[in-house]
């Protein structure tokens, strides 16, 4: 690899405010659809936001209270629906754009959910399972009149998955006197979890690079990749796209960045992670390099699928992919936006790229309200037809108003959305 190029020089906190980030998208798109201002206002304003305190008596035996939050944007197309994160950097703003994204999200796939999202400060990599247990039951409870299967459904997010989801899942069912499968989704499978909902969201992601790579006439076998970010949506990501023929030069995560000219075995990456406390550090198979130069690597195609803002107006100039997935939620800042847009550069971006997860958690909500399990096969092939369709719509969109992908997918939800309210009636 030749010398870094580029450093970021701000620290998380000083980075572009996510909410910001998501309305200078929306603003644009409301433009574009002559949204009215009623309906704008209307659709730019959550439904609701909670803020709960909760006590949480830790194995030392003293009470600690933890701030939680729960988000509701809006609830137009069907009940809210969206993840929990536990991390100590967990903020309203974030939280609030995370729920607008869910809106965005569920609305381009064209599933019949509106947008929340939730979260906790905390940091659940210093605290036992049973803190973990007592606190997720805790929230449950304080939000026990917002979550319910036909009015809110969470899942896992960042720090969370499966365990905390069937901790929910009983906790809520206490509240109401009955198992409530379909109140969360992300369960473990002996629970209701769906088949094919680990892998969705990578799935997701590999479905839109490969629409957009052959919408750019270029052949997966010819094409090399980088992913930043190596927990559930990039390994997986990572791995759908090596078993297409993709090279992967690069990986990353919390450990640091990997690199392999040649290619990396990510089949021996994975079982390399798996078999050291889920982290890549001491892989032989790929060379260390700066995580900062990840994203500016020399390939064809860039996932980040890690955290918000890593792609800014700092770094942006020196990208050298042609084409950007957006595994993660808001991985670009809305100021890179212009910049990558005058380098040429396709970005499918994270409402439309990562919607696999969310479309496969509503699969687990239908099977769970219809007491029928889908075979993986059914999951799978619903889950890539409607990713297919989402990116055929909001590429003739990009087509028709000469914009880019990321402004084309905020037209089609938000056009969906405000048909919705004006056909529902408004206020």
């Amino acid at each position: 690899m030749a010398a870094t190029v580029y450093k970021e020089p701000a620290p998380l906190l000083d980075r572009e405010n996510p909410l910001e980030s998501m309305m200078s998208r929306f603003n644009v798109a409301a433009e574009i659809l002559g949204l009215d201002e009623e309906t704008y206002n209307v659709l730019k304003t959550p439904d609701k936001q909670v803020i709960v305190h909760i006590p949480v008596t830790m194995d030392n035996g003293k009470v600690r209270v933890f701030e939680g939050y729960r988000v509701i944007h809006n609830t137009i197309l069907g009940p809210s629906k969206g993840g929990i994160r536990y991390d100590k950097n967990v903020y309203l703003d974030e939280v609030k754009a995370l729920a607008a994204w869910m809106t965005w999200k569920c609305a381009v796939v064209d599933i019949p959910y509106g947008g929340a999202k939730g979260g906790i400060i905390c940091d659940p990599t210093t605290m036992s399972a049973g803190e973990i247990e007592r606190m997720t039951r805790a929230y449950t409870l304080a939000l026990k009149d917002v979550f319910g299967p036909d009015r809110d459904i969470p899942a896992p997010d960042m720090g969370t998955g499966p365990r905390e989801m069937a901790w929910l899942m009983d906790e809520f069912s206490k509240t109401v006197g009955m198992t409530s499968s379909a109140v969360v989704t992300g369960k473990p499978l002996v629970m209701g979890g769906s088949l094919g909902r680990t892998e969705a969201t990578g799935r997701g992601v590999m479905v839109a690079t490969l629409a957009a790579l052959e919408k750019l006439g270029m052949e997966p076998t010819e094409v090399s990749a980088a992913v930043q970010g190596f927990g559930n949506v990039g390994s997986w990501a990572s791995k759908l796209l090596f078993d297409k023929g993709l090279k992967i030069k690069a990986i990353s995560d919390i450990s640091g960045a990997y690199w392999n000219d040649n290619g990396i075995n990510i089949d021996e990456a994975i079982a390399y992670k798996n078999a050291h406390g889920g982290r890549l550090e001491g892989f032989a198979g790929a060379v260390p390099m700066d995580a900062d130069e990840l994203l500016v690597s020399d390939v064809d195609v860039l996932v980040p699928a890690a955290v918000e803002d890593v792609i800014t107006e700092h770094n942006a100039p020196y990208i050298k992919a042609k084409l950007i997935v957006e595994g993660a939620n808001g991985p670009t800042a809305a100021s890179a936006d212009p910049i990558i847009y005058e380098k040429g550069i396709s970005v499918v971006p994270d409402i439309l790229a990562n919607s696999g997860g969310v479309t496969v958690s509503y699969f687990e909500w239908v099977q769970n309200k219809q007491g029928f399990k889908w075979t993986e096969q059914m999951v799978t092939e619903r889950a890539d037809r409607i990713m297919t369709d989402a990116f055929e719509k909001v590429y003739a969109v990009s087509q028709k108003y000469n914009i880019s992908l990321r402004i084309a997918a905020y037209v089609v939800a938000i056009d969906k959305v405000a048909q919705t309210y004006k056909f529902r009636g408004g206020y």
